[in-house]
């Protein structure tokens, strides 16, 4: 896996990491139009340089309560497979170079509920949980619906 370069957001009380190869941009919230009959976690859809992107509460996904009114909140822009999404954090706060021999055993997240944690860095004075956004992507409820209905909105327009 060798070094890990991330950006550092944050949701509850806790710092979370981003591959900084997935992330796309970082973007304070705009107006979202709500997709009706979705989980709560999923805001709607935004509109980040001509294209739609799926905005997911992440701070509701964690700890069921929403980032959207908080004032430093912001949207990190992610790739996976199916499409960019949009995880919304409660801030992002840095680029960090976490060095590989600060990974704590990956076991000890292998029986957890969140298969999207992969590994934790463990720092002198914090601790950093790394999620894999592909995986997350998979696990959600709703983000099938999600990929189809943005694929159906760009057929509509050709």
């Amino acid at each position: 896996m060798g070094n890990l370069k991330a950006v550092i957001v944050q949701c509850g009380q806790e710092e979370y990491a981003l591959p900084v190869d997935i992330v796309i941009s970082v973007e304070k919230l705009q107006q979202v139009n709500p997709i009706p009959h979705l989980p709560e976690y999923m805001l709607g859809l935004m509109k980040i340089r001509g294209e739609l992107v799926p905005i997911l509460d992440f701070q509701w996904i964690l700890y069921d309560n929403s980032a959207k009114d908080h004032k430093n909140a912001k949207v990190v822009v992610v790739q996976t497979e199916g499409l960019d999404i949009g995880l919304l954090v409660l801030d992002a706060k840095e680029i960090l170079d976490i060095s590989e021999d600060t990974f704590t055993s990956s076991e000890l997240l292998a029986h957890s509920k969140t298969p999207y944690f992969t590994t934790i860095v463990n720092l002198e004075e914090r601790m950093i949980t790394v999620v894999d956004p592909q995986i997350l992507s998979e696990r959600l409820t709703g983000m099938e619906v999600i990929g189809d209905y943005i694929r159906s909105l760009k057929t509509q327009e050709t």
